[in-house]
């Protein structure tokens, strides 16, 4: 089952039987692959049909270059400048791509048995990571931006609402906005459990004159 279906086999001595079988094996595994990514994941239809096409592009190429050492060398090179023509992707893209680019590997020397179970084993761990709350940003960490007057000293100004409603409270950034007549104060805080998140907002504003207040969930960072 793990053996190759093309021992022996070289891009010369290729019969329509063994190709058709490859190219099949890998639209399949290409499919689930990109059903794989669809679950509790935004995506564009173009992206999907990459992932179902792309395991047969690739194990077409490693057919074509089975024993053959300089096209070998030509089609690293190519692979290279479409490195760099794509734009970077989300981490769960780019883990996509590469399982999708194993499976034309896998398929293209002939190893379909391999290339079956390894989706199977890497897709059932992804729908698993996908469906629990592993890895989750927590929904008490917040970013807090908070605008004040330029003529009120930001130092220790808000440490009592901090400690009244964090655990924890850093202050990340300072910047003056406004032709210098505003200071913007970003915080990176944690709220404690069961507070009332408005009865703070509002207790910063009796602070900050009523300016602007934003708070929402820290910005996740998709790509690697």
């Amino acid at each position: 089952m793990l053996n190759s279906v093309l021992f022996g086999v070289t891009s010369s001595t290729l019969t329509i039987h063994a190709l058709l079988l490859c190219t099949i094996a890998s639209l399949v595994m290409g499919f689930v692959v990109a059903c794989i990514y669809m679950f509790r994941n935004t995506y564009s239809k173009g992206f999907v049909m990459t992932l179902v096409l792309l395991p047969a592009t690739v194990q077409m190429i490693i057919l074509l270059v089975n024993g053959n050492v300089g096209t070998g060398v030509a089609v690293m090179g190519a692979f290279s400048l479409v490195r760099f023509r794509s734009t970077p992707g989300g981490a769960r893209e780019i883990s996509s791509i590469f399982l999708a680019m194993a499976i034309g590997l896998a398929t293209g020397m002939g190893y379909i048995g391999i290339a079956a179970i390894s989706v199977l084993m890497i897709g059932f761990a992804t729908l698993i990571l996908a469906a629990i709350p592993f890895g989750d940003i927590q929904t008490r960490r917040k970013m807090l931006h908070v605008t004040i007057p330029e003529d009120v000293s930001y130092t220790n100004l808000f440490d009592d609402l901090f400690t009244k409603y964090t655990t924890c409270a850093k202050l990340m950034k300072v910047k003056t906005t406004n032709l210098g007549s505003l200071f913007e104060l970003r915080y990176e805080i944690t709220l404690k459990c069961g507070v009332d998140e408005k009865a703070f907002l509002d207790e910063i504003r009796c602070r900050n004159g009523n300016l602007n207040i934003v708070c929402g969930q820290l910005p996740t960072e998709e790509g690697l």
